[in-house]
């Protein structure tokens, strides 16, 4: 939902005007239908000249009737573009599971118009992390997300889940659910991209679960999660006491680590703490100096559930895939390298802030102040390598992964973390991303990076797949 659709949500009116956008918006969701028919190639193409067509075309033809106040004024719709353009790259993403971009689709469709609907009809209730969004409106995009995401999913791939209809509906849900949390985040950018996107490799992964999760009611599993959640009750206090995090950074705590150690054991749980331990040393280094600066952590440096998830989802998502798909050691090293790529991030901002000479801006390699949104440093960038490294060798010597798969999490962590500076010079400079955004982002596209590197390995059967 673009900003111009937030303002629109807050106001609790739905327009005849607006209606009429949110009709358009879900009829042409019903195009995903054909996806079946077309297949991916012929998709792409027809996705492409919808970007045409809504670009040049649409507005002559009256399709400015559909535009807002303030696109009016602009003289542009975003929205109207970007919406093919997440079609497009949902197609090429995932052209070999071609279901999987036809529910993305319809999440996109149906999930995000109904949000709207409801929303501004009965939206009193706002959420606490976005005023500016609904339980209501939330709750339309995932329960309306999730019945058209399952509904295309067969619909797409017939036969492909005969038997699996009550699995599918699980996973579809699960995606639904985290497209709309994503949705519900309050940031700049036009969210039909990022959203569907990040949910459908959630799908993705889940599709591929089909038949590991017997795992969770076995005594072994029942054991380590139980054991887990022990640990992680005292650490979780222990770290509250010690004023590392606040109270709903505790329990976000508990929970992630509680997860981690319960699908990868105490392995997986080592690494989580060692990304701890680095972050919170390298947030307290030096934190007198830094606050007078106006550069330090606020709370005294104390992290909150948002921090905690925004550097810990996707390496839960990544544990979880680890134990329930026959792709463990590509998971395994994805999960390394999203802590990799978390704490390259925070030893790298802190250490450059703190002891970085000279900062540049990787857009431009123009000098700017410490602190500057995506600026980079010899002393900071050393750091981060660093922090990586020793990520990336705790996960070799604890057994998740091959020594090599040491050298393989550290170059996944030094692109996402060159990303992250790239699109922190850029977007989050002009307020489209927040910190806890960028931070999820960087993390994820770590873990892609070292997903994608092992699986070329893999295929070249230099890497074992499992």
């Amino acid at each position: 939902m673009t900003p111009g659709e937030r303002a629109a949500t807050t106001s609790h009116r739905l327009t005849r005007g607006e209606m009429a956008r949110k009709a358009v918006h879900m009829g042409v969701g019903l195009i995903a239908f054909t996806l079946r028919w077309l297949g991916p190639w012929l998709g792409a193409l027809c996705a492409a000249t919808a970007i045409f067509f809504n670009l040049a075309v649409l507005p002559r033809l009256g399709g400015r009737a559909l535009w807002r106040q303030t696109e009016q004024e602009r003289g542009r719709s975003l929205g109207i573009v970007l919406y093919p353009v997440a079609v497009l790259l949902l197609i090429l993403v995932f052209h070999r599971r071609l279901e999987v971009a036809a529910a993305m689709w319809g999440v996109l469709a149906f999930g995000d118009g109904m949000a709207g609907i409801f929303g501004m009809t009965l939206g009193r209730h706002k959420l606490p992390w976005n005023p500016g969004k609904s339980w209501i409106g939330t709750a339309a995009y995932w329960v309306f997300g999730t019945a058209a995401a399952w509904v295309l999913l067969l619909w797409t791939a017939p036969g492909r889940y005969d038997g699996l209809e009550l699995f599918a509906l699980a996973a579809c849900a699960a995606a639904a659910l985290l497209a709309a949390l994503m949705e519900s985040l309050p940031q700049g950018l036009d969210d039909n991209i990022g959203v569907p996107l990040v949910a459908g490799l959630l799908l993705l992964g889940l599709l591929h679960s089909e038949g590991g999760w017997s795992l969770v009611g076995e005594r072994g599993f029942l054991v380590q999660l139980a054991f887990g959640a022990a640990v992680n009750l005292v650490l979780a206090l222990a770290a509250h006491a010690a004023r590392s995090v606040n109270l709903s950074g505790a329990a976000a705590g508990f929970l992630v680590g509680t997860a981690i150690w319960a699908f990868l054991g105490w392995p997986g749980f080592l690494l989580l703490a060692a990304f701890f331990v680095l972050g919170s040393a390298a947030t307290k280094l030096g934190y007198g100096h830094k606050a007078a600066a106006k550069l330090a952590q606020e709370d005294g440096g104390r992290r909150g559930a948002r921090h905690a998830l925004a550097n810990c989802l996707v390496a839960v998502v990544c544990a979880v895939l680890a134990a329930t798909t026959p792709y463990g050691l590509l998971f395994s090293l994805a999960f390394a390298a999203a802590f990799a790529t978390a704490a390259a991030d925070t030893a790298g901002s802190e250490i450059g802030q703190l002891y970085g000479r000279r900062a540049y801006l990787p857009t431009t390699f123009r000098r700017v102040p410490p602190g500057t949104h995506g600026a980079v440093s010899v002393e900071g960038t050393l750091a981060g390598v660093a922090a990586s490294l020793v990520l990336g060798g705790l996960g070799a010597a604890v057994g998740l992964y091959p020594w090599p798969g040491a050298v393989l999490v550290a170059a996944a962590a030094f692109v996402g973390t060159t990303v992250e500076s790239i699109l922190g010079a850029t977007v989050e400079t002009d307020g489209l991303l927040d910190n806890e955004a960028m931070n999820f982002l960087n993390s994820l596209i770590g873990a892609l990076v070292a997903f994608g590197l092992a699986a070329l390995l893999a295929g070249r059967a230099l890497l074992p797949i499992s």
